[in-house]
């Protein structure tokens, strides 16, 4: 999700590698070509989303070349596949897959091909949008929370209040707020008691009030990736934040504590799909194993910051010793009951929109 540290970049090409033989251990061009049908796969990821070398070592290790390109959110990637872009593995959020899934717009995997989905980690099996991943194969995984600095903000009246706080006006003035109707009314409904996914009518407008007093009382600044660089620096004191940006935030400024809301949050993932018009359905495969192998999922994880979806890598760095064992917000949350996954639901979509327009309007 997320999803949604990307950078706003414009459609980038990355081009590496060669045609010819690769170094080291790697198989020759040639040799992929006979195996996969083709030495050529085009990957469509979210921007500053991979780690370092994973791209360049897949290339060496399989004799491949990848043509990358960046999306900025799933909306943008869903009208390049609309407009008939093809592409060999994308990386949607959880309801987005659930959409394409009903369209008919995404392959079966064949998961013999893909042995390491055995790495797993527990939190990202069986999600409810492709429970036995017919069609995806989780990439990262993480949550919603909130972000304070704890020298100017009591841990106990963030614990207590959760949500709310983003309406104490103790606090005016001094708060981020995700510039996105979804996660916004998130937090309104859960505030409220209420499922994220509520088509109830009279909730809906209860959450929108609930988010229009906030905007009338708090001075809230709304945001999409400035959170990041604005918490680090102490901008502001309080932030709702995905759960890897968070994790970045707390490791650059150890002035900022992670709480996840006792009301229940979103709890998201990303994961790698094979479009149905893919050209190179073979290669696309390899590419999702190898994703899940130990080494490009500790590359993955430690630069990006999100929760690996390799449970070793998982375990790894956040246990005891291990890069992110002091960070509150690496690990996700897992089986807390009032947690849910957002659902494709296209009306409820719009009319969120309509009223987050209205109400950053009011500002």
């Amino acid at each position: 999700m997320k999803k949604w540290i990307a950078m706003t970049l414009a459609s980038v090409l990355l081009l590496a590698g060669c045609s010819g033989s690769t170094s080291g251990d790697g198989q020759s061009a040639e040799s992929a070509v006979e195996k996969y049908g083709s030495d050529t796969l085009k990957l469509y990821n979210w921007g500053e989303y991979m780690g370092e070398d994973l791209i360049s070592n897949f290339e060496e290790q399989f004799g491949v070349n990848v043509i990358l390109e960046y999306f900025d959110s799933n909306e943008a990637m869903y009208t390049k596949l609309q407009a008939g872009d093809s592409y060999d593995v994308l990386v949607p959020s959880d309801y987005m897959i659930e959409r394409l899934i009903a369209e008919g717009q995404l392959q079966e995997l064949d998961l013999s091909l893909i042995p390491n989905i055995s790495n797993l980690a527990e939190g990202v099996k069986n999600l409810p949008y492709d429970p036995d991943n017919t069609y995806s194969v989780p990439y990262f995984w993480g949550s919603v929370g909130i972000v304070y600095n704890h020298n100017n903000v009591d841990p106990a009246v963030v614990e207590e209040q959760g949500y709310e706080i983003l309406r104490n006006t103790d606090y005016k003035g001094r708060i981020y707020v995700y510039d996105s109707e979804r996660d916004s009314f998130m937090m309104a409904f859960k505030a409220l008691g209420y499922s994220m996914n509520t088509e109830n009518e009279a909730e809906i407008q209860e959450a929108y009030q609930w988010l229009l007093e906030m905007n009338n009382t708090m001075d809230p600044v709304y945001v999409t990736d400035e959170v990041i660089d604005g918490m680090i620096n102490g901008t502001k004191d309080i932030a709702v934040v995905y759960s890897g940006d968070a994790t970045t935030i707390l490791e650059e400024n150890p002035d900022m504590s992670f709480w996840m809301p006792s009301e229940g949050t979103n709890l998201w993932s990303d994961a790698m799909v094979i479009p149905a018009n893919a050209e190179n359905p073979l290669l696309a495969h390899e590419f999702i194993n190898y994703v899940l192998t130990y080494d490009a999922s500790m590359d993955n994880s430690t630069y990006v910051g999100y929760a690996s979806s390799n449970q070793e890598v998982l375990d790894e760095l956040s246990g005891e010793g291990g890069l992110f064992a002091e960070n509150e917000a690496y690990l996700p949350r897992s089986g807390y009951d009032k947690d849910e996954v957002f659902v494709d639901n296209q009306v409820l979509k719009q009319t969120l929109s309509e009223l987050w327009i209205k109400i950053k309007a009011t500002k």
